[in-house]
């Protein structure tokens, strides 16, 4: 249990499990620098995608993320496996992440 927020963690999102483990289990001891420094890694390519949402998202202590607008709403994301949802909720529409403007929008960041 979250003692912060109360909430259990029941499931680890694929994201966060051991690569070489089939059983869930999170990376703990010497491979949570690593596990750490790729978290981060997809928190800043989600925020590439959320800007053009004016959200943006940030790792919290390294087990879920905050997600928020930018008139300061908040929501707290368990996982990325439900980040759509939770933008849905704060847009207030419906997104779609296979969007062709969103796309092409990346493919020219990209370069």
């Amino acid at each position: 249990m979250c003692i912060l927020c109360s909430d259990f963690i029941t499931q680890v999102h694929w994201t966060d499990q051991r690569k070489e483990s089939t059983n869930g289990e999170v990376i703990i001891g010497e491979g949570q620098r690593e596990r750490q420094r790729e978290r981060l890694k997809r928190v800043q390519l989600c925020n590439e995608i959320l800007a053009l949402y004016k959200l943006k998202i940030r790792d919290w202590n390294g087990s879920k993320f905050i997600l928020e607008d930018a008139k300061g709403n908040t929501r707290i994301v368990h996982d990325l496996g439900v980040l759509w949802h939770d933008v849905q909720e704060l847009v207030g529409k419906a997104i779609n992440p296979l969007d062709e403007y969103l796309i092409s929008t990346m493919k020219n960041k990209k370069g």
